[in-house]
């Protein structure tokens, strides 16, 4: 009787087949996933801000106003701002809230303004940019 020989070799047929299904599960699944699509305003070609929009703006130092068209712009605190946008949402559903940060305040004081005014269901909120 011989004594067994170990075989050195692979067989790579099943990782083969393996990976063949694999391929072609993922070229099947690939067209039927959706993906995410962001679209960012580009500053250069941003178009002009509604003239009958409020405009909530938020300066360096955080502190905010509020400039209702053929108005003066008030210096006002955040409970006040959003009395004030929420009254004139009743008059008006329709009217639009620009967001205008300063450029040195952190994004983060935006944010939280605009998440008052959903809470709110303020539904047209946009953020105001500067066209260069």
């Amino acid at each position: 009787m011989r004594p067994r020989r170990l075989k050195n070799e692979i067989n790579v047929v099943p990782y083969i087949d393996v990976m063949l299904v694999l391929l072609v599960i993922f070229m099947v699944t690939a067209p039927l996933m959706t993906t995410a699509r962001v679209d960012v305003p580009s500053v250069g070609k941003a178009p002009q801000a509604p003239a009958e929009a409020l405009q909530v703006i938020v300066r360096a130092d955080r502190s905010l106003a509020l400039l209702v068209p053929g108005k003066r712009e008030r210096s006002l605190n955040r409970g006040e701002l959003i009395q004030e946008i929420v009254a004139a949402q009743r008059k008006n559903p329709e009217q639009p809230v620009m967001i205008a940060g300063d450029k040195n305040v952190k994004y983060q004081a935006i944010l939280e303004i605009m998440d008052d005014l959903q809470q709110q269901q303020i539904k047209r909120i946009g953020l105001l940019v500067q066209t260069k």
